[in-house]
């Protein structure tokens, strides 16, 4: 069994009931809720919005692969009315976002054909590659795993968080 940790967001709609509802959906097909973060509403990331976010971090214990994972979580943002993909770093408001953050320690970059994605190959990095540069990822992620180390910086999520707060 691998801790999967995932990020969740949401700023259109009923913002708490989709982030249940997500989390719902990721135990029942990926594996076993260890923990759960508070809400946190944060400023739209990397775009301007009228919408503001709520944020959390669930972590689940899974025997899923990566592949599967992302093929999971990539159906559920469609299945709670996720229409589009940020594509190039460009952000837009969602109904939903799940992405993941870490696969216990592993390192992957690898391409992955996913349904739903009009025949376009999804990328998936693990560690996520910015999740330290986010303190609405970061926030939560410490909540809920404070000394649990980054595989590649080799710092705490603790650490992680506090050297966000010193910029």
């Amino acid at each position: 069994m691998t801790d999967l940790y995932l990020g969740l967001g949401s700023n259109l709609g009923d913002r708490e009931r989709l982030l249940h509802r997500a989390v719902k959906i990721l135990v029942e097909r990926i594996g076993g809720l260890k923990s759960l973060s508070a809400f946190y509403e944060t400023e739209p990331w990397g775009f301007c919005s009228d919408h503001p976010f709520l944020n959390a971090v669930a972590v689940l214990c899974t025997e899923k692969t990566p592949e599967e994972i992302l093929r999971i979580t990539q159906a559920a943002e469609r299945e709670l009315g996720r229409r589009s993909k940020s594509v190039g770093g460009t952000y837009a408001d969602r109904p939903i976002d799940i992405d993941l953050l870490l696969y216990g320690d592993a390192v992957v970059e690898e391409d992955f054909d996913v349904p739903g994605t009009e025949g376009r190959k999804v990328h998936l990095s693990l560690p996520h590659p910015l999740m330290h540069e986010r303190c609405f990822v970061m926030e939560p992620l410490a909540e809920v795993a404070p000394d649990v180390v980054h595989p590649i910086l080799k710092k705490t999520f603790r650490e992680l968080l506090a050297s966000l707060a010193d910029r």
